[in-house]
């Protein structure tokens, strides 16, 4: 892979997950994932369960960035969350992780752990850091970017559904693993 170059939506095998990229005809498995409530309570737009809602915000912002990927699980084959990959920077070797989310029954185990290390993995074969966008409520995925390494950088106002919120920047640094 060429450094000016980042593959944003790779498929990514691990031993209990799938990282693919999603398709038109993935919505309905996607959003049926996202459908709960909980799973957004923390997150800076906590109506995204709601079918338009995750369409419009979700769903379409993806696809104008081209980097959702579903994640399944590999004993059932069902979609279990999403992540992507987006805003590649060849001048520094920078990409950002985000928009991640998993069924409450995946929380608190080793599931995240694992979609994390596959997409690190991917990314250090180019990139020399990667970047996680999170909404500055949201403790949770604070906490397991930090378990990574990630340090925090910054924080920026942006929009949500309309509404201005606060995203923390969280860093991690490595070497790219690549030719």
């Amino acid at each position: 892979m060429q450094a000016d170059r980042f593959e944003t939506q790779p498929t990514l095998a691990g031993p209990s997950i799938t990282v693919r990229p999603a398709l038109g005809e993935d919505f309905e498995a996607v959003f049926m994932a996202a459908a709960d409530p909980a799973v957004w309570a923390q997150h800076p737009s906590p109506n995204r369960y709601r079918r338009q809602v995750f369409k419009t915000e979700f769903w379409d912002s993806a696809a104008q960035t081209g980097g959702l990927l579903m994640v399944l699980e590999n004993q059932t084959g069902q979609c279990i969350g999403s992540s992507r990959f987006y805003q590649w920077n060849p001048a520094d070797r920078s990409v950002v992780i985000g928009y991640t989310f998993l069924v409450t029954r995946h929380w608190g185990g080793p599931t995240n752990t694992e979609l994390k290390a596959l997409m690190l993995e991917h990314a250090f074969k180019t990139a020399c850091s990667v970047w996680f966008h999170i909404g500055s409520n949201n403790r949770r995925s604070r906490r397991a970017v930090e378990k990574l390494g990630a340090r925090f950088s910054h924080e920026r106002v942006t929009e949500a559904g309309g509404q201005p919120h606060v995203v923390v920047h969280y860093r991690l640094d490595g070497q790219p693993r690549g030719p």
